[in-house]
């Protein structure tokens, strides 16, 4: 396994960060790579993706979601991935948004790739279309969810 932890700070209340991040449908306007995500039901999505010619579908299930804290999930059935993203408070105006992304590249594009650190690129890059994308809105953001799912076993 592989990780990759990158984070990005956006002038915009922690609130308005989170907020736009619950909208998963929205990440393809942002995340490279990222084809299109469904939203099944309030805890799992469904992903389409093409990284270096490879293209992939894939189910992950949100395993915890704090609102205005994190997002944490992983991949359901064949992709070997999970992940946490965290919303930090630094001031009334600015939060700093934090990935950490475990993964299991398969194959000599995957491997090559992560060993030449594209996929750390690939998700700070994302992470400043993220940016861009919640601060050229005003802060406001296209939506929110603001339930809560329990991290499993509390």
């Amino acid at each position: 396994m592989s990780t990759v932890t990158e984070f990005v700070d956006v002038n915009v209340p922690v609130r308005a960060a989170y907020n736009q991040w619950t909208q998963f449908e929205e990440f393809p306007q942002f995340m490279e790579g990222v084809s299109e995500i469904r939203q099944l039901d309030d805890t799992r999505t469904h992903w389409k993706t093409e990284i270096a010619g490879v293209k992939r579908e894939f189910d992950a299930e949100i395993t915890e979601q704090l609102p205005d804290e994190r997002v944490a999930w992983h991949a359901t059935g064949g992709e070997k991935q999970a992940g946490v993203v965290t919303f930090h408070r630094l001031d009334d105006d600015h939060t700093r948004v934090t990935v950490q992304m475990d993964f299991d590249p398969q194959g000599f594009v995957e491997n090559a790739g992560d060993k030449l650190g594209v996929i750390d690129r690939r998700v700070k890059g994302d992470l400043h279309r993220f940016k861009e994308f919640i601060e050229s809105r005003g802060g406001v953001e296209t939506g929110s969810w603001r339930g809560q799912v329990d991290r499993p076993g509390i």
